[in-house]
């Protein structure tokens, strides 16, 4: 979305700020009653979220609504859970794996149930996919610069030839890996969030697919795929 204003990614703000600081939560600007901060950002905004979509506001999800789309991407329940504890464990350092895994199983967490924030966005690709773009972390591990080009398109900016032959699709997965952004300066010290703010490094542990196995036993990951196989079942979302 900015590679225009910023041609040569050497310069560009992901270099110097932490994702958060450069695209802002819609949950802590209406949290903290900062909604004039809206008007401020340059179109089209740019915005992130953990809500589920039936929870976003009309304005967003609205059938009269002109230009909005949404992006969304899951990740296998197992590692979610895995990273979701640690990252939980830098403000609750006594927190346990099983005693955070029998929430999630009981559908007892921030945002509501897994399967039902996973579903909802699901749903809504499946009714809009010209708004709402479904995607999975894993296909994003395996095919990166596919992945990029189907997101450009989706959002109106599909790479030109000319961009494909300079290697501009390539650039951008470079800088937005993993591994850039957490051998970054400014992702290893400081905080960010206004609502909530964490440590930037808590943003970046591993960011692999199959960590779980490291984290849960046999039967524990059995019984949570048994849940998200009752909870899918006849959606189409089965193979997630």
């Amino acid at each position: 979305m900015t590679r225009d204003a910023y041609p040569e990614l050497a310069q560009h703000p992901l270099l110097r700020l932490n994702p958060h600081d450069c695209i802002p939560f819609l949950d802590e600007i209406f949290a903290d009653g900062q909604e004039a901060k809206l008007e401020k950002l340059p179109s089209p905004r740019l915005m992130n979220t953990h809500l589920p979509y039936t929870l976003l506001p009309e304005s967003v999800t609205g059938a009269d609504v002109a230009g909005c789309k949404v992006a969304y991407i899951c990740r296998d329940p197992k590692d979610m859970v895995v990273s979701l504890w640690h990252f939980l464990q830098r403000r609750q350092p006594g927190l346990s794996f099983v005693e955070l895994f029998e929430h999630v199983c009981d559908g007892d967490v921030l945002v509501g149930p897994t399967w039902d924030h996973v579903l909802s966005y699901w749903h809504a690709s499946l009714t809009c996919p010209d708004r709402v773009l479904f995607l999975r972390y894993e296909d994003l591990l395996q095919d990166t610069g596919k992945h990029v080009r189907r997101l450009a398109e989706f959002v109106g900016r599909p790479f030109s030839a000319a961009e494909e032959s300079a290697g501009v699709v390539e650039g951008v997965v470079e800088l937005c890996s993993f591994e850039k952004m957490k051998g970054l300066e400014v992702n290893k010290k400081g905080s960010s969030g206004a609502y909530h703010a964490m440590p930037r490094d808590a943003f970046f542990r591993k960011g692999i697919a199959g960590d779980w196995v490291n984290h849960m036993t046999p039967d524990m990951a059995a019984r949570l795929d048994e849940i998200v196989r009752e909870k899918f079942g006849g959606t189409g979302l089965e193979a997630l």
